[in-house]
């Protein structure tokens, strides 16, 4: 097992990286990683083995303490999250496309738990 990253940008690195492994693991293809507009960043865009283009939000935490990781998105981040798609949407063209989140809880010495909810909104 890999060292615990220290601090919340160094979780989500991690988080977002274990995300990728295990996307390319069953078939997705990642079409891009931590895209940046004026408004905000999508953690990872992929293809699902469907073709349908998800893009993801990824959502890491050490512990439960302060609840579930996917318990962080909000009815804003949401909102937030539409309003990059249709930033990424009006420079690609897709058919299919779709918002994920997946929330991923890195325990040290424990495996890693991961969550993914296709299709939020």
């Amino acid at each position: 097992m890999t060292r615990l990253a220290v601090g919340n940008k160094g979780v989500g690195a991690q988080g977002e990286q274990l995300v990728a492994e295990r996307l390319i693991a069953q078939g997705w293809t990642i079409l891009d990683r931590n895209w940046r507009c004026s408004i905000g960043e999508i953690d990872i865009i992929a293809q699902d083995p469907d073709g349908v283009v998800a893009l993801i939000e990824v959502k890491a935490r050490t512990g439960m303490g302060y609840g579930a990781p996917l318990e962080s998105i909000t009815y804003a981040k949401q909102r937030r999250l539409r309003q990059l798609a249709g930033v990424w949407l009006s420079t690609h063209s897709v058919e299919r496309v779709r918002i994920d989140a997946v929330g991923v809880v890195l325990r040290r010495g424990y495996a890693p738990v991961v969550q993914h909810v296709r299709g939020i909104e």
